[in-house]
């Protein structure tokens, strides 16, 4: 009968340090791995400060976009409040013009010898000529210029041709008939003046012609 070796407190002890080396080796390597996880996880300074700056650009970009919208939205209600303020009379001018021609026309149809032949009817003449001056007077104080352009090169942006004449002492183009004025307001078209344009024959009339007339 085979004989077992009785085993000594020594040999116990032993056995138990063994065990106690083979746990502190797992709890090391365990510790090892938290340590490698904790490192992997930990974010990178350099990737988060290009992703912060990039915010700060696209934060930026659009608060200088937000500024000039705005910029341009203040400077077109000035703009819009400027133009009603200096072309806001316009549909009231256009009006009153009806009533400076027809006060012109008025005038037209008195002769110098009816003039002449009765005080009282050269009195209402000298009446109706000062109102029609103080007409003129009032538009140019609101600035509103009449168009007188007599021999003048015609112009579509300010002459409407009625029809031409056969004028071989005036150049082609030449405004040789007026027949209505027209007028602007500071530099906007109210009404263009009705005219009759020379078919031609002398040379033609300078480009720079002034267009404008503020006299009555």
């Amino acid at each position: 009968m085979e004989n077992k070796k009785q085993e000594t407190p020594e040999d116990e002890l032993n056995k138990s340090e063994a065990v106690s080396v083979d746990h502190t080796d797992l709890e090391s390597n365990d510790a090892r791995e938290v340590d490698t996880e904790a490192t992997d996880a930990k974010p990178n300074p350099e990737a988060r400060i290009v992703e912060l700056e990039a915010a700060l650009a696209d934060l930026k970009d659009r608060s200088l976009r937000a500024l000039a919208d705005a910029e341009n939205t203040r400077r077109r209600a000035e703009r819009e409040v400027a133009d009603a303020k200096k072309y806001g009379p316009s549909g009231l001018v256009k009006d009153l013009l009806n009533v400076s021609d027809n006060l012109h026309r008025a005038l037209e149809s008195v002769g110098e010898e009816l003039k002449d032949s009765d005080e009282t009817i050269k009195n209402l003449v000298v009446g109706v000529e000062m109102v029609a001056k103080e007409f003129l007077s009032a538009f140019e104080k609101h600035g509103v210029t009449k168009l007188s352009p007599l021999g003048d090169k015609f112009d579509h942006a300010f002459h409407q041709a009625m029809f031409e004449v056969e004028d071989a002492a005036q150049p082609a183009g030449t405004i040789v008939q007026l027949l209505q004025p027209g007028y602007v307001l500071h530099d906007r078209l109210l009404r263009p003046a009705m005219v009759a344009v020379s078919k031609g024959g002398g040379d033609k009339p300078p480009d720079d012609v002034e267009h404008l007339d503020t006299t009555a």
